[in-house]
């Protein structure tokens, strides 16, 4: 009857990772309010703490161990109703320049928080969390396309060398213009011909020639609407994944709605941010008539600009100064296929290094080939929305009001210096800035603006009596379990119930360094995962009493017990393994919560009613040479 000292070394080193790592989650969180920039260049610093305080003091509402976090300022405060007093107060006397968003301080000591232990993220229903409803604007979604497909009928027509004078677009309707009735029937027989049923066509004679207005078919409409929804909801899932956030719910909600959940979310302000961002770009050359309409010492035009150009503020800065665009489009972000933030090496700046498709790339080749040594400006769009409290007139009461808007600023004007391809750098951003561009264009653009039309915070009473419940349900059926243990197996079942306190902490910990939430399914997880457990521990016990049943002596019936057991408990958790791993492939939400709580405890239970406890009986009994009897 031996056993290997390595084997003790690792249960040793499972027992002390596990213990440690598994405290923090004994350290609740306590309620905070996050200031951070409505940019991502906005920084934080401590006269904005200051200010805030201010303004809280005024309020009465009092704060601790306020601090800073990734260029955010973090207010502790005592209670949930502190909280929400406090981001209202905040909101109105920070202006529009910050963000602020309910958090969660953590209340980890620091010696853990240095060995990178963190409390185990709870789920949306035990902890609360972050509700967005996200309303997509279709009437943009359609405008957009509208303007890709008079773009693209214009480069048509002249492809297939088919006249036509003027090509206007407004309001979503697409104005032909032409000398005479022939152009217009060949124009109107070349789009029924290959635009099928996109458009609805109008022929009208008019003072200055015969024209023909095109509209987008409802059906094309539809389809816009729907692919624009979609696309949002793949887009928005994308982002979610970039911020590492677990467990989220993505989902869509009526024909213009998202519904996202951010369980357990650190950071609500950039989540919120990211979100909602549009973060649409368009490459276009800057205009040959820039030095003669923008003045050069106040950055404004000196005059009325240029047909076929348009002014555009030059940074993030908020410096005033603009520069002037040509109005056509090289190309937009939607043939970008990768983007990951580098730095320069000669200057060590941070850039965004840009991978385009194929289309994209020859696109940028043709744009570029013929304007080496001119200027290529990136612009970045945004859509946005001012959030202002106005009063009700009938009932006096303050609403809020939210009005959207679109903000467009050149972040790179950079000269061609040689023909660009589909890799290149977009430069002249901070490092949050680079960040951020990245991700967004790594997880796709989205079809249309999204604009926040509900923000709300899960209650914390509601987690709390959840988390309480949870919490009874484990004791109750750990402390029955280790009842029956000791009442039918005695010694070995208190051996059996060290190995699933053991278990336990390591659900914690495996839990914590995956990042995982544990949610209510979870927990029920985790109730069965305890059954389970100790399942294996009475198969090897009622082995070892049939061996010595069968004569063997409690050595033998010791070492037969767990070899001979082991076949039999390996298979039963691999059956139960397969059926968890098919229900977190297929599974959502709360149902992939109850499958990861699984998998994590059959594979923990596995080393702990084996190994573990193996470890265990070999410490008391493998020394004793004259052994007649087991308490078993």
């Amino acid at each position: 009857m031996r056993y290997p000292a390595w084997k003790y070394l690792l249960i040793l080193v499972v027992l002390v990772i596990s213990t440690i790592y598994a405290l923090p989650s004994l350290y609740p969180d306590e309620p905070a309010v996050q200031i951070s920039g409505a940019k991502a260049g906005t920084t934080i610093d401590q006269s904005v703490i200051q200010k805030a305080e201010q303004i809280l003091n005024s309020e009465k509402i009092v704060t601790h161990d306020n601090s800073f976090n990734n260029n955010a300022a973090l207010l502790r405060l005592s209670s949930t109703t502190d909280q929400l007093k406090a981001q209202e107060a905040l909101r109105v006397g920070l202006g529009d320049t910050y963000v602020v968003a309910l958090n969660l301080a953590p209340t980890t000591p620091e010696w853990l928080q240095k060995i990178g232990a963190k409390p185990m993220k709870l789920g949306l229903d035990l902890r609360g969390g972050v509700h967005f409803l996200l309303e997509v604007d279709m009437n943009k979604a359609v405008s957009q396309r509208m303007e890709t497909s008079a773009t693209d009928l214009r480069r048509q027509l002249r492809e297939n060398k088919l006249k036509f004078n003027n090509l206007i677009l407004s309001n979503n309707v697409i104005t032909l213009q032409f000398a005479n009735n022939e152009d217009r029937s060949a124009a109107a027989d070349f789009l029924r011909g290959n635009g099928g049923n996109q458009f609805n066509q109008q022929a009208l004679a008019t003072e200055n020639g015969p024209i023909l207005k095109l509209t987008y078919s409802d059906t094309k409409t539809q389809e816009i609407q729907s692919g624009a929804l979609s696309q949002n909801l793949m887009t928005l899932r994308n982002r979610i994944n970039e911020l590492g956030v677990s467990e989220a719910v993505v989902q869509t909600q009526g024909s213009n709605r998202i519904v996202v959940e951010l369980p357990g979310v650190q950071d609500t302000a950039a989540a919120k941010r990211v979100l909602g961002r549009t973060a649409n770009l368009e490459f276009r050359m800057v205009s040959d008539l820039n030095d003669q309409v923008i003045d050069p010492y106040t950055g404004q035009p000196s005059g009325t600009i240029p047909a076929g150009t348009e002014a555009f503020a030059l940074d993030s800065l908020d410096s005033g100064r603009q520069i002037l665009l040509n109005r056509t489009r090289i190309l937009t972000g939607e043939r970008v296929q990768g983007a990951s933030t580098t730095y320069d090496q000669q200057s060590g700046q941070p850039q965004v290094s840009v991978n385009l498709d194929s289309a994209g790339g020859k696109l940028m080749a043709d744009a570029t080939r013929t304007a080496i040594g001119k200027r290529m400006a990136v612009l970045f769009i945004e859509s946005k929305q001012k959030i202002s409290s106005i009063a009700d007139p009938e009932t006096g009461e303050m609403v809020e009001v939210r009005t959207p808007y679109t903000e467009s600023v050149v972040i790179s004007a950079a000269t061609i210096k040689d023909v660009l391809g589909s890799n290149f750098v977009i430069n002249g951003m901070s490092v949050q800035e680079s960040n951020e561009l990245a991700l967004m264009l790594r997880a796709g653009a989205l079809a249309a603006p999204m604009y926040f039309v509900e923000e709300r915070v899960i209650g914390p009473s509601l987690g709390q009596e959840n988390i309480d419940k949870g919490l009874l349900s484990t004791q109750v059926g750990f402390i029955l379990v280790a009842l029956w243990m000791v009442v039918f197996f005695r010694l070995f079942g208190v051996i059996a119930n060290v190995a699933l306190v053991l278990n336990l902490a390591m659900i914690l910990t495996i839990m914590s360094w995956l990042g995982a939430s544990l949610t209510l399914p979870g927990i029920a997880g985790i109730v069965i995962t305890i059954g389970m457990a100790v399942d294996a521990n009475v198969l090897i016990c009622e082995r070892i009493r049939e061996e010595i049943k069968w004569g063997a002596s409690p050595k033998q019936a010791i070492v037969a017990g767990y070899d001979r057991a082991y076949n039999t408990i390996f298979d039963s958790n691999l059956t139960t393994m397969l059926v968890a791993a098919i229900l977190f492939l297929i599974g959502t939400g709360p149902i992939k919560g109850f499958a990861v709580t699984l998998m994590i405890g059959i594979m923990c239970s596995m080393f702990t009613a084996i190994t573990v406890t193996r470890g265990i009986v070999q410490i008391i009994y493998g020394k004793k040479r004259n052994l007649k009897k087991l308490s078993i």
